[in-house]
């Protein structure tokens, strides 16, 4: 049998140092994988760029993957079908006399919106447009909103529905019903971290509040927003009870988003409707190629054995279940800074599986960590993609909002160390709602 070219420790030389160099030199993440692979294919007897292809295909042959481009059709049909306008006023008279008004119903629509999309991007451009020039007309600093807006906006990809919690179970083999309960009480205790940090920067800096809303407002709010509260229920509910799959969760996401936003709210016609397709396609493209690259330099780590040469290595330093957990963070939160979420989850998550496995880590548990890390890289330069269209819709550099950003990102790490050091925060709502699910 003819050897592999290079030796484990050859290939990732060959295969990260080619995927950095093109970073330097400002090629597209998902361009940068799928060539970084091309080296080691001219040089392997055996093997011919046509790898690359065929992985990718295979990647993309996946009947769990069509939930992506239809979360994102949901969340682009709420925002235009006059979901959006609902949940602000509904946030605005739950938390509208808090310290920082403005910017707490920044924080709570992202928690509501998270319920719909799944998408974090999403997220930060809906709201940057909506929020940020709203909070600078009322006196709030601009790097301050920027910062928030932001921040915030990686709530879309912690609580239920997830994209990454898609892609997480189909390429990891990890419950998604279970996945998306566990994804509950961080989200929400992350989204309680923010909002405890704008009450901090608005009592600092005297942010204005808005005058008390009256009962009457907020029942109107409310009963005006319920179909749209209704998604997250009839998306994870539906999983729960077994009516139907993640991907057919994510159609009927659609068809209701589609329902509500031309019949009830009545906000939507044919113009709209296409406008939505059209950038549910181009983020779909985007994301669905960066998947298709990443599998390929996933399988080239494993053609050539790297992942088990690394663990080879950790498994002897004798950690226990909550040092594992605190090496899973800090490695995903190192890659997501440079690698977007979906390539790292293929690539770092298939390779840490057997280490959180040999200390006996609940795969849930691996799960939520993996991904709470993960949200951390949509604001944390020089990928921070939240971050970067926060800016960009604001008009100025990534630098300009770094402070404040960084400041927020504080009270969320402990919530991620209270996710390690007490397994529970996540396993809790499966065990208690759907027990057969964490067995």
């Amino acid at each position: 049998m003819t050897e592999v070219a290079f030796t484990p420790g050859t290939a990732a030389l060959v295969l990260f140092g080619s995927f950095f160099l093109m970073l330097v030199l400002r090629v597209p993440v998902a361009f940068a994988l799928g060539l970084a692979c091309m080296p080691p294919l001219f040089f392997e007897p055996r093997l011919s760029p046509l790898v690359i292809f065929n992985e990718g295909f295979k990647a993309y042959n996946s009947f769990i993957l069509l939930a992506v481009p239809f979360f994102l059709l949901t969340a682009n049909l709420m925002n235009i079908g006059g979901v959006s306008d609902r949940l602000i006023r509904l946030s605005r008279a739950m938390v509208g006399t808090l310290p920082g008004a403005l910017a707490q119903v920044n924080v709570v629509l992202s928690v509501f919106f998270a319920g719909i999309s799944g998408s974090s991007t999403a997220d930060a451009a809906s709201q940057g447009k909506l929020f940020i020039d709203a909070q600078v007309k009322e006196g709030y600093d601009k790097s301050f909103s920027i910062a928030i807006t932001a921040v915030s906006a990686v709530l879309g990809v912690i609580i239920p529905p997830s994209i990454l919690m898609v892609v997480w179970g189909g390429v990891i083999s990890t419950s998604i019903g279970a996945m998306y309960l566990a994804g509950i009480i961080p989200g929400l205790l992350i989204a309680l971290a923010q909002m405890v940090t704008v009450h901090v920067y608005a009592t600092r800096r005297k942010y204005p509040v808005y005058p008390r809303s009256s009962l009457k407002e907020f029942l109107t709010a409310g009963i005006a927003s319920i179909p749209a509260l209704m998604t997250p229920f009839i998306i994870v509910g539906g999983i729960l009870l077994g009516w139907f799959t993640p991907t057919e969760s994510a159609a009927v996401a659609v068809i209701y988003a589609a329902v509500l936003s031309i019949f009830f709210y009545r906000e939507m016609d044919l113009k709209h409707l296409g406008q939505a397709l059209i950038d549910t396609g181009k983020l779909s493209a985007v994301t669905l190629f960066c998947i298709g690259t990443a599998s390929a330099f996933g399988w080239m780590l494993a053609y050539y054995k790297i992942p088990q040469t690394l663990l080879a290595n950790v498994t002897t330093w004798g950690l226990d279940a909550t040092g594992v957990g605190l090496l899973i963070a800090v490695v995903f939160l190192v890659a997501g800074t440079f690698l977007d979420a979906i390539p790292a989850i293929i690539i770092i998550g298939t390779t840490l599986a057997p280490l959180a496995a040999s200390v006996d880590m609940h795969p849930i548990q691996f799960a939520i960590i993996g991904i709470v890390s993960l949200a951390f890289g949509l604001v944390t330069p020089p990928y921070g993609l939240c971050l970067l269209i926060s800016c960009a819709i604001a008009e100025v550099k990534l630098s300009y909002a770094i402070k404040d950003t960084m400041i927020m990102l504080i009270p969320m790490l402990l919530v991620l160390v209270g996710l390690i050091f007490i397994p529970e925060i996540a396993l809790f709502l499966p065990k208690l709602i759907s027990p057969e699910l964490v067995k």
